[in-house]
């Protein structure tokens, strides 16, 4: 059994961590109702991109003249994985996700014989994944979002992107991220970003009039596209940034949440232990003092 200053010593302990996750806690609140804030208003933009851009790859007649980043390289041989993860820990299952899925992707692709390239935008998805896929890791990305995601990072890493795919150095890009629901609820998400998936046929047919216009376009579908196809690129991972910063947020302050309130339950039970056994203690002093009297 422990003497009473262990006890002492390790509920001092336990108080200080518990500052400490309160702390943090207080801290990822505070970030995260800006970031979720930013994370909902940037969806509505990326989506009506994306439906905007299905629109014209669907009117084009044909997919000769369009744009490397829509039709592609023509193969499918080497595959880039964009992981997106935090730059630091303590933030619940929010990182072992994204490695999670990065693993099982790049473990499927390389038994289809595929080749497999890795670029890890925060710190902890390298340290988890350097073990099995050194060799794959091509580059990481650390301190993109200290302060939060900005426009600004993901024009410069869309800028990078594309230039590592005119270099030809992949032929097809997924980023792989966490999508905000909730604070306590983060979806894994995979999205194709290079080439722009064209959209499926099982999609609805358009019903209405305005729909189902035709319009001609000034100038062409290939050089819109050719224009808004970067923009494109810049502003869906500018979504996956600002999805990944709130996710992080909200699993952090659930983790430190926990955190706070299992050091809470641990430091009553240390107190009752520390009490008992000072109970202990004097009534075993009693006894020596009482039957040492009666010896006399």
């Amino acid at each position: 059994m422990p003497n009473l200053k262990d006890l002492r010593v390790r509920i001092t302990s336990v108080t200080s961590t518990q500052k400490i996750t309160s702390a943090m806690k207080m801290v990822a609140a505070s970030k995260l109702r800006r970031a979720q804030v930013a994370a909902e208003e940037a969806r509505p933009y990326a989506d009506r991109m994306e439906r905007m851009l299905g629109a014209l790859t669907a009117s084009l007649p044909t997919m000769d003249g369009a744009p490397r980043l829509l039709a592609g390289t023509g193969a499918d041989k080497t595959h880039l994985l964009v992981a997106v993860t935090a730059d630091r820990g303590l933030c619940g299952g929010f990182n072992g996700s994204i490695v999670r899925e990065t693993r099982k992707r790049a473990n499927d692709l390389i038994r289809d014989g595929k080749t497999v390239k890795i670029l890890c935008v925060g710190r902890k998805g390298r340290d988890a994944l350097k073990r099995d896929f050194s060799a794959n890791i091509v580059d990481t990305l650390e301190n993109l979002m200290k302060t939060g995601a900005t426009f600004a990072v993901a024009r410069d890493l869309a800028g990078r992107l594309n230039a590592m795919f005119e270099a030809g150095e992949f032929d097809v890009c997924t980023v792989i991220f966490n999508h905000f629901k909730t604070v306590i609820s983060q979806e894994t998400t995979t999205p194709q970003l290079i080439p722009f998936p064209l959209p499926e046929a099982a999609d609805e047919a358009p019903t209405d009039a305005a729909a189902k216009a035709v319009y001609i376009m000034e100038p062409s579908e290939e050089e819109i596209l050719e224009e808004l196809l970067p923009r494109n690129l810049s502003v869906q991972i500018f979504r996956a940034l600002l999805e990944s910063f709130a996710s992080e947020q909200g699993a952090r302050m659930t983790a430190m949440d926990n955190a706070t309130r299992n050091a809470g339950d641990m430091i009553d039970d240390l107190t009752m232990t520390y009490n008992r056994t000072r109970q202990a203690y004097i009534t075993k002093e009693l006894i020596e003092i009482i039957s040492g009297a009666e010896a006399l």
